[in-house]
């Protein structure tokens, strides 16, 4: 495992999107076998997105993070106590959001590359992003 992927990395990859990069689709559909990883917080902002109206989905909002949590091709990683402290150790350059901070720290505890599309996270350079 050597990705991990942000919020709405996961989502377009999951939901087949067409904002998936051509360089993120090829890496992720080259090594199936290969997994990546998704940090807990994602399925909570996932489910937020549903609470909210804000994102739709072909099946439930349980049928679907199940399908995440059970999928061989993702592992999702726990906010462990320390990713929890790693995420206030980004510096003033990061982005205030508290899930990508802690999707950040993730990739950094991990020694893992973020996919991301967020051109703040890309630029803050607290985090190795492809």
């Amino acid at each position: 495992m050597q990705y991990l992927l942000d919020t709405h990395v996961l989502l377009w990859w999951y939901l087949g999107d067409k904002s998936l990069s051509a360089r993120y689709h090829s890496i992720l559909a080259n090594d199936p076998q290969q997994p990546v990883a998704v940090s807990a917080i994602s399925l909570w902002e996932i489910a937020k997105l549903v609470e909210r109206g804000k994102l739709r989905l072909s099946l439930s909002l349980d049928e679907c993070l199940a399908d995440v949590e059970s999928n061989p091709s993702i592992e999702v990683l726990p906010i462990s106590a320390r990713v929890a402290i790693e995420s206030t150790r980004l510096g003033s350059s990061f982005p205030r959001d508290p899930a990508d901070q802690l999707i950040a720290a993730s990739a950094r505890c991990h020694g893992l590359v973020l996919l991301t599309g967020d051109s703040r996270v890309r630029d803050s350079g607290v985090v190795a992003v492809l």
